[in-house]
């Protein structure tokens, strides 16, 4: 199985390429750091003994990805499996950031998971099944004050998942939503979840479990997965309650946190 995986030198996609090595998969891994998976390629194939490829490509700029895709053509490389991670956020309250910031984690999270999604799906292996994940988050399943881009970006995905799901059932193409809470993929997200106090740590998920899950729900044909019981109860809620009362339950969470994070920083 030929696996692509964006983000892939970064905490999530990072597991993931380890989960996917040791199930034997050969791998075509991107990332705007080139040492990351310059080191994360040789660990794969000492480990594992699976082929590894890598280019590093910005993808929210379009000749950065059609370089990347000129050489999966001149080799020929067909996918089987395309796993979306890249994605940022920046904390803070929304005139409070930077604009071009704000612009950035749309480009990121949206528009280059949309320009990499189309181009592989066209590079997938004729005639067999095609396997499409992409990270949403939590943050989808609210109005997130204080995080509106983010979770809105996040929603945008979790929303086209749904959609292209069904729009390629025909093609014998499965796509899955996976929409974690927290996970320790930075120092800087480690700080964050710790601001939170109780919520931050039950919510958190341990990457390595996330990934394994992640593959297996993925294979299964499984459409969207919220990793942890209590992530699960809190989708729950958020669906059956206003979203105005949400909106001021989460801006009343976020504002605590963000105030003890960023004035710890």
């Amino acid at each position: 199985m030929n696996v692509m995986i964006t983000g892939a030198a970064g905490g999530l996609g990072r597991a993931l390429a380890n989960e996917c090595g040791s199930r034997g998969f050969n791998l075509f891994l991107t990332d705007v750091n080139e040492d990351g998976l310059l080191s994360i390629k040789l660990g794969l194939e000492r480990q594992f003994n699976v082929t590894v490829t890598t280019k590093s490509c910005d993808l929210t700029n379009a000749e950065s990805v059609d370089k990347m895709l000129a050489i999966i053509d001149k080799y020929g490389i067909r996918f089987d499996m395309l796993l979306n991670i890249a994605g940022l956020d920046f904390e803070g309250e929304f005139i409070g950031r930077d604009r071009e910031k704000l612009v950035k984690i749309v480009m990121l999270n949206n528009a280059a998971t949309l320009r990499i999604t189309h181009a592989i799906i066209k590079r997938r292996r004729p005639g067999k099944h095609f396997t499409i994940v992409f990270v949403s988050s939590l943050a989808s399943m609210f109005p997130m004050p204080l995080k509106a881009t983010y979770a809105a970006s996040k929603r945008f995905l979790l929303d086209f998942a749904a959609s292209l799901r069904q729009e390629l059932k025909k093609e014998d193409v499965n796509v899955l939503a996976l929409c974690p809470g927290g996970m320790v993929t930075t120092q800087e997200t480690l700080c964050s979840i710790k601001a939170q106090g109780f919520w931050g740590n039950v919510t958190t998920n341990p990457l390595e479990d996330v990934a394994r899950n992640t593959i297996d729900r993925a294979l299964a044909g499984r459409s969207i997965y919220v990793p942890g019981i209590p992530n699960r109860l809190l989708s729950f809620f958020g669906k059956i309650m206003p979203r105005s009362w949400v909106a001021a339950v989460v801006y009343w969470r976020w504002n605590n946190a963000q105030s003890k994070w960023l004035n710890h920083n």
